[in-house]
């Protein structure tokens, strides 16, 4: 309801010409229809659900979407991990979660893996024991799941607590500091698919992004902001290419966006997706550390 009313803000008060964000999928989700109805452009960092862009002409995003990130998750498994058996673990409420596991389950099948249990569960659970439990009678090679970063750290922990070695796969959702936090020992090793590291960045325009976030901020940019970085300069690079504020304009400049330079990669707009390279982290002594680079 706050991200219509913010959204609907934007539009009808302060009448934008284009909107960066939101920046999740369920509140991207919740803006697309009012932009869509106002005919205002909107370009999402984060929202990797492809229900986002799917059908509509006013949805952009720079982020890749959930499908691709099954099957980054699946080919890493497959050929780095070296699992021929997986668990999934999905979070029924979430459908960026049912979405990127579906494509897993597709993906590591098709690799020649197989997929030995699926367990649910729903965000804001404490408690996955049960779940867990199955897992070790299963015996996989690997987990994966899609979680936010509280489940993430919670599964990883309750994991290690029953005597599960396995190795834990997840998605860009798991990225953040709390992971660390919450989990601490737990989630050593722990891997996921995400957007951006700095040691994985390859374009001047990402380099300079990197120097200068340092600069100000004595840290490290995350994918958020890296990716909300992309997003402003997407659409800044639409409207200087059409010199014009007009709607219609603005979507065919998105829509045109084609080999720029963005500090996540090198990225084309497809179906108003942008389609780029994907990182892999892992956990490494108690730190994000990259792993490598994917390719679509």
């Amino acid at each position: 309801i706050e991200c219509s009313n913010a959204t609907s803000r934007l539009i009808q008060k302060e009448q934008v010409a284009a909107i960066i964000g939101p920046l999740s999928s369920k509140n991207a989700l919740a803006a697309a229809p009012l932009c869509e109805a106002a005919k205002v452009p909107m370009i999402s960092p984060w929202a990797t659900n492809p229900l986002v862009t799917q059908g509509r002409k006013y949805a952009f995003r720079v982020c890749f979407i959930d499908p691709f990130q099954g099957q980054v998750g699946a080919a890493y498994a497959y050929n780095h991990l070296q699992a021929r058996t997986a668990a999934v673990m999905v979070d029924v409420a979430q459908d960026a979660s049912v979405s990127m596991i579906n494509v897993f389950e597709k993906a590591f099948a098709k690799q020649g893996g197989k997929i030995v249990l699926r367990s649910a569960y729903s965000s804001g659970d404490q408690d996955f024991s049960a779940q867990l439990m199955a897992v070790k009678q299963a015996n996989p090679d690997l987990i994966y799941l899609q979680a936010y970063v509280s489940e993430s750290a919670l599964i990883a922990r309750q994991a290690r607590e029953l005597g599960l070695k396995q190795p834990i796969l997840s998605g860009d959702a798991a990225h953040a500091d709390e992971l660390i936090k919450i989990g601490g020992e737990a989630v050593e090793g722990l891997a996921f698919t995400t957007h951006f590291d700095e040691k994985g960045v390859t374009t001047e325009s990402g380099k300079a992004f990197v120097k200068q976030y340092r600069q100000l901020y004595n840290e490290a940019p995350d994918s958020c902001s890296a990716l909300t970085f992309d997003a402003y300069n997407v659409l800044l690079d639409a409207i200087e290419r059409q010199k014009s504020l007009d709607s219609e304009a603005l979507v065919n400049g998105l829509e045109a966006t084609k080999d720029f330079p963005g500090v996540t990669g090198v990225m084309t707009m497809v179906e108003h997706n942008a389609v780029k390279p994907a990182v892999i982290l892992h956990v490494k002594q108690g730190q994000f550390a990259y792993q490598a680079t994917v390719r679509p």
